[in-house]
């Protein structure tokens, strides 16, 4: 975004070196400003606003504060991670394949695309104009909210229940968060506030394949032999073609001429790809197709609902981020709202496993103030089933302590079996360690422990399986075993009796008992 008396950075500083201050402030900066907001400074952004990543080498990455060893998504990285920090309490992006909802994603916060064309550009640096759309990020969606008011130039009204809320089910089967923590917790919340006939279940990659005809000629023209490939990976190639080619016919010749130092995984993506009038005819039905679909799908009032991204923030340095499936996994889900040009938020959910978890709400083309209303009104009650769900993961997790101490028991009982006694002992005190309420496991590290000559611990631990069950055979049977070799024949004469009680066919006991009878008589 352009600021007066300021060059605009792009991401590289070879390109900050050509270019000269900016002569005015970007159009959207402008009205913000005049709308009463403060403008405290200016953020990174990817190479070339290029990525989805956040990682710049030459600025350096921006740390995501929700979950430092993980990168912070991009390519509005800086905007994202200003706002997660509480540096500011909103801050602009630009989002063409995912600028915007990646980072919001990645660092817990609100990221709002606007529909395509509902903003100016003027004095925002184009990456590809078919997808380029504007966005803000806020921790509040109150926030969020008041900035689509200035910016929109919306007039009060009151706000709109949603008609349908349509869940996306086969976007969210290919999580690797459990559904529990994000699909779920908006089927509850919306039951709970508007019923349960507004819910309604899709299956998008069947529903988009027979609403969009050209993409069926896109992939024919660009597929490998007869390699089949998914609707929703499909759209996504559309994006990422369209996004390379509009990018190179408008920052090609300074490539060309400048020869910036690009980091190698971004020069890779800007190989362009020989575009014909054709190929161009075709993204542009593509579009309208897409557009078309989803405004049928969703009409005046509804949501669609989908995962934001595919998978958790990948660690800073991981190769992950460079694989063509991860790749493949994202864009399929940030292509629908690229491609048709519908607005998307990206709503934060809480954690898992101690990173940021998100889902995000599309609504049709130019229902932007619908879209920021709906999040206003059902963000309290998507955080309270957001915490129910922990909550209730959590007593599951205490279910699965029970269930992991029996695997850590079998596992010792294999190693019992293979004669490798102390990684029997291992396993059987992780054993005990998730769940010492159970005798077996203390009456199993004693047989373990009566192999490798360790009497005194195997018969501690016959004595605490006793404690806990006083009809557990092998453990008297075990506990007499010890005694003897320790020299307790009256009390291992005892135990071996006791066993006998208990299962008077035992002859093991009874043999036993006998032979220290008639050894002390």
């Amino acid at each position: 975004f352009d600021i007066e008396g300021y060059v605009t950075g792009f991401g590289n500083p070879d390109w900050e070196k050509t270019h000269d201050a900016a002569s005015r402030t970007s159009t959207v900066v402008s009205s913000l400003v005049e709308g009463g907001a403060t403008c405290t400074g200016k953020t990174v952004v990817d190479e070339l606003a290029y990525s989805i990543n956040g990682v710049n080498k030459h600025y350096d990455t921006p740390t995501n504060p929700l979950a430092p060893a993980h990168i912070p998504g991009g390519s509005s990285s800086g905007s994202a991670v200003a706002v997660a920090a509480n540096l500011v309490d909103f801050a602009l992006g630009v989002d063409t394949t995912g600028g915007v909802r990646v980072p919001a994603a990645f660092c817990g916060i609100f990221g709002f695309r606007t529909s395509q064309g509902a903003l100016s550009n003027v004095g925002v640096i184009p990456v590809s104009p078919s997808l380029d759309a504007l966005g803000w990020f806020a921790k509040d969606p109150s926030i969020l909210r008041r900035v689509g008011h200035v910016l929109l130039q919306l007039p009060y009204s009151l706000p709109r229940a949603p008609r349908n809320i349509i869940i996306a089910d086969d976007c969210f089967q290919v999580l690797k968060t459990p559904m529990s923590r994000v699909s779920q917790v908006v089927i509850k919340s919306s039951e709970k506030l508007f019923g349960k006939q507004v819910l309604k279940h899709e299956n998008l990659e069947s529903y988009l394949g027979s609403k969009l005809p050209s993409l069926n000629q896109f992939h024919n023209i660009n597929r490998n032999g007869d390699v089949k490939i998914s609707t929703m990976r499909s759209l996504a190639n559309a994006m990422l073609f369209l996004q390379r080619n509009e990018f190179s016919s408008i920052h090609g010749d300074w490539i060309h001429t400048t020869k910036p130092i690009l980091d190698p995984a971004a020069s890779a993506q800007l190989e362009v790809v020989e575009s014909t009038v054709d190929k161009a005819h075709t993204y542009q039905s593509i579009r309208n197709e897409t557009r078309s679909a989803l405004n049928s799908l969703l009409k005046d009032d509804g949501i669609l609902v989908i995962p934001t991204v595919a998978d958790p923030p990948p660690k800073l340095g991981s190769k992950e981020i460079l694989l063509e499936d991860y790749q493949s996994r994202n864009f399929s889900l940030l292509s629908i709202a690229s491609i048709s040009g519908c607005c998307q938020v990206s709503i934060p959910l809480g954690f898992y496993d101690n990173c940021p978890v998100s889902v995000s709400f599309i609504a049709r083309h130019g229902s932007d103030r619908f879209l920021l209303d709906i999040v206003q009104t059902m963000y309290a009650s998507l955080q309270e089933q957001s915490d129910i769900a922990l909550k209730y993961n959590s007593s599951k997790n205490t279910i699965s302590q029970e269930e992991s101490a029996e695997i850590a028991k079998e596992k010792g009982n294999t190693a019992f079996k293979e004669k490798k006694m102390q990684k029997a002992i291992g396993f059987y005190s992780e054993a005990i360690k998730l769940n010492g309420d159970n005798a077996t496991y203390y009456s199993n590290r004693a047989a373990a422990y009566l192999d490798v000559g360790s009497f005194l611990q195997a018969e501690a631990d016959c004595s605490t399986a006793i404690s806990l069950d006083k009809k557990n055979v092998k453990a008297y049977l075990r506990r007499a075993t010890a005694r003897e070799m320790l020299g307790y024949y009256k009390e291992a004469i005892e135990d071996f009796r006791h066993a006998l009680v208990l299962e008077p066919t035992n002859k093991r006991a009874a043999l036993s008992a006998d032979r220290l009878k008639k050894l002390f008589q």
